[in-house]
Order: C-alpha cells, then structure tokens, then sequence
C-alpha cells in the first residue's frame, strides 16, 4: 500500500512531487483553451473570438460546478490518509461521487431548461451570442462525465496522487485538439463543420477525463480502490463532506458567478475590447498556472500533515509554496510586461488589427498583480486542504462584490476608462483579497479544524 506524501522527508521535495504534474496537467488544459482561441483567431471571425470569451468563462463555471463535493473530498481525503485509515479514505470517494451523481443530475437538468439564457444574461448579443449559446448546447449533456472527472481526480489529489490527473489530460487534450481541429478543417473523409468542431471536440475529450479516474477508483491505485458495497448511502459521511464541501464550492462558484458578472459589463464594451479581453485572458491563464498547481499542493500537504497531527510542517510546506510559487509567478509577470505585443500576436491573424491594438496594455496592467495573486492562490489552497473554507468565501465577498465589480463599472462604464478600467479594478481586488489571506493564515486558527 502507498504511504501518504506526508511520510516524504523535507519540505521542498514533497511540494516538488505535487506540483509537477498538476502543472503540467493545467498546461494541457490551457492548450486546448489556446486551440480553441487559436482556431477562431486564424480560421474564423471576430464574432466566433468574440463568443469565445464567454466560453472560457462558461467552460470555466461548469467544471467548478462540482466544487461543493470535490472540495469536501480533498480536504476529507487528505485528512483520513495523513492518519493512514485507508478504508475510510476510500469510504469517503464512494460517498462524493454518490452526491456529484445528484448534483450532475440537476445541473443538466437546469442547463437543459434555461442554457440557452446564459449568453443573454452576460450582455452578449447578435452573432457572438448566438455562437456561444450553440456551443453550450452541445457540452451540457457531458455534465456527468465532468463530475466524474473533478471528484475522481480530486479524491485522487487528496491521497497525493498528482499523476492520474496528469495522464487523464494528455489523453483529454489529444482527443479535444485533433477532433476539433480534424473537423473544423474538414482533414480526409470529414466533413468541415466549422464552429461546432469546437463543441464536439470539448465533449469527446470530457468524456473520456470522466471515464479514466472511475476505472482507475474502481480497479484500485495504491490505497485508493472503491468496491460496490461502499456506494450503498452513508448520511453522516455525507454530511461532513458537505460541512467542508458546501463553503468551500459557494466559494468557488461565488468566484465564477462574479466573474460572469464582470464579463457582463466587459460585454458591454466595443467588440473589439471584447475579444482583446479574451485572448488577454487567455494569455494569462498561463501565466498564473504555477500558482493553482502549487494552491493544489499546498491542499494535499495542509491537510494531510495535520491530519498526521504534524502542525510545524503544515505550516512550513505552505509557505514554502507561497515563496517558489512567489517567485515563478513574479517572473510570469515580467514575461507579460515586457513580451504583451508579441504574445498577443500569436494568437491573432494580421487582420485583426483592432484587438491586436488593445490587447497588449491588458497584460502590461495585470503584470503587476502577479505576485499577490500567488499567495491567493496559494493559501486559498492550504485553508481549503485544512477544512477552512468560511473564511475564503468571505474574502471572495469582500473582493469582488466590494471591489472588482463597482470599480469595473465605475472605470469602464461611467468614467469611459474602457476595457483598461475593468483591468484595473481586477487589480485591486486581487491586492485587498491577498491583504485578508494572508491575515487569515497568520493567525493560525486553520490548524484546529476539525472534518
């Protein structure tokens, strides 16, 4: 049977261990994101990069969706294999993938019934609009299998193992990639479909990330295997899944409606700014990776050092995390600062005259909150590997409902700022929320809690 990663002497080498693979499975995500983009930037229109946006906002809610179970799990998970009670490490995968079935049966449900408002509700019209809402149409029926991947890969996360995740998106992305690539061109004996290769492409590679960690659960990896009989309901299991799980995924999805909500004013906007908004953001998706793999390391140490009842080292990985990630993340920053122009051309066609203009100043301006969104990242993870997750939410409350929301508005909308004013207010919620975190963490009452 495996031993926890807890076991691993040091510091720097088990956080090393973690965080390779989670970065390396964000980096296939974000490439099929730059497909994606890519695809509509060269083969398409401005209407399709335009609906892109939304996309990855869209694309980015519903793999959170799951996030009231997943966090619960890794949290739990951790815990039960930092004190080595494997059985009920497993017990505890059985009963999450019972309550994502729930939870996946009633978001396609409502995705079914009201999907086709989404794009409407984030001030989206005309084409992009209805390019957006076509390409949801197709995803909503992969639910399932996006539950089956965010609860099996998380629970496999929380037992410490990183490489499961990793070999399930090179598999994911290379089924995305070549579907939708084959068929947007029309390669060989297919048809040239144009933007549903998009969709389909998404859907086949979904299908397949739900499929590979419930076989790998089901015939047993390390001390993670879960028998039939263990699917039979376990109510205060349950529960205290949720206890943890239910902050934790309002915390997230509060994250995502937010950002909905901030995309509903960039909509606002010209196309063009729209579309700049995109691809900037896309660009520094990559940019902050090392950040989520390190907040996912500092999950899986958090809470299985306390759940070894090593409290000294749960702290010490932390920060050790904070300060490797600082530092990457520091150097991202400097990369989109002094790189913006030629990092925005790779991903636009020469007619593209206008996003390419607006584009660049995007990056330059969230360069300087590189370094404060690492600790965000970061210490949102241990906090959530600890089984902390109220304050978290607060903080996100406080940041976007307090700051990034009003302020975008005011810059962008009121004052005429444009899409440069929405960035700014970014910014600033990213600095307050880096400010109440950090706060949080300093006081040390996330070692007490108990799951």
């Amino acid at each position: 049977m495996r031993a926890s990663i807890s076991q691993t002497p040091g510091t720097l080498r088990p956080l090393v261990h973690l965080v390779w693979p989670v970065l390396a499975e964000q980096v296939l995500v974000m490439l099929v994101g730059f497909s994606d983009t890519l695809l509509a930037g060269h083969y398409l229109e401005e209407s399709h990069l335009a609906a892109m946006t939304v996309i990855s906002y869209a694309m980015w809610m519903l793999t959170n969706l799951f996030a009231f179970v997943s966090i619960g799990a890794v949290a739990m998970t951790a815990r039960f294999v930092g004190a080595g009670d494997w059985p009920a490490a497993n017990r505890v995968v059985a009963q999450s993938f019972l309550l994502g079935a729930a939870l996946a049966i009633a978001f396609t449900t409502v995705g079914v019934v009201w999907g086709d408002h989404l794009a409407g509700l984030l001030q989206l019209e005309g084409e992009p609009a209805a390019l957006a809402t076509r390409y949801l149409r197709i995803l909503v029926w992969v639910m399932p299998m996006m539950m089956l991947e965010a609860v099996g890969i998380g629970c496999l996360r929380g037992s410490g193992d990183m490489l499961t995740g990793l070999a399930t998106m090179v598999i994911v992305n290379l089924i995305n990639i070549t579907v939708a690539w084959s068929l947007l061109l029309g390669l060989g004996p297919l048809p040239e479909m144009g933007w549903d290769a998009l969709p389909i492409g998404a859907a086949c590679g979904l299908t397949a990330g739900g499929l590979i960690p419930t076989v790998v659960l089901l015939r047993g990896r390390g001390g993670m295997r879960i028998a039939p009989r263990l699917f039979r309901p376990d109510w205060a299991m349950m529960r205290r899944i949720l206890r943890i799980g239910l902050p934790g995924g309002i915390d997230v999805l509060s994250i995502v409606g937010c950002q909905l909500a901030f995309i509903s004013i960039v909509n606002r906007l010209s196309t063009d700014e729209v579309a700049a908004h995109g691809v900037a953001i896309r660009i520094e998706s990559l940019a902050y990776l090392p950040g989520y793999a390190f907040q996912i390391a500092a999950a899986t140490l958090a809470g299985q050092y306390l759940g070894a009842g090593d409290y000294r080292q749960a702290t010490r990985s932390v920060l050790t995390a904070c300060a490797v990630s600082g530092s990457l993340l520091t150097a991202a920053g400097l990369v989109l600062f002094f790189g913006a122009n030629q990092l925005v051309h790779l991903f636009l066609s020469p007619a593209q005259v206008g996003v390419a203009a607006i584009a660049p100043a995007l990056l330059r301006i969230v360069s300087i909150a590189m370094p404060p969104l690492a600790l965000v990242q970061v210490l949102t993870g241990a906090l959530r590997g600890a089984g902390d997750t109220r304050w978290p939410l607060a903080f996100t409350f406080i940041g976007f409902l307090g700051v990034r929301l009003p302020a975008a508005y005011l810059l962008a909308i009121v004052w005429g700022w444009g899409i440069n004013g929405a960035w700014y207010a970014m910014v600033a919620d990213v600095l307050v929320r880096c400010a109440l975190i950090s706060y949080r963490f300093s006081r040390g009452r996330w070692k007490k809690i108990q799951v």
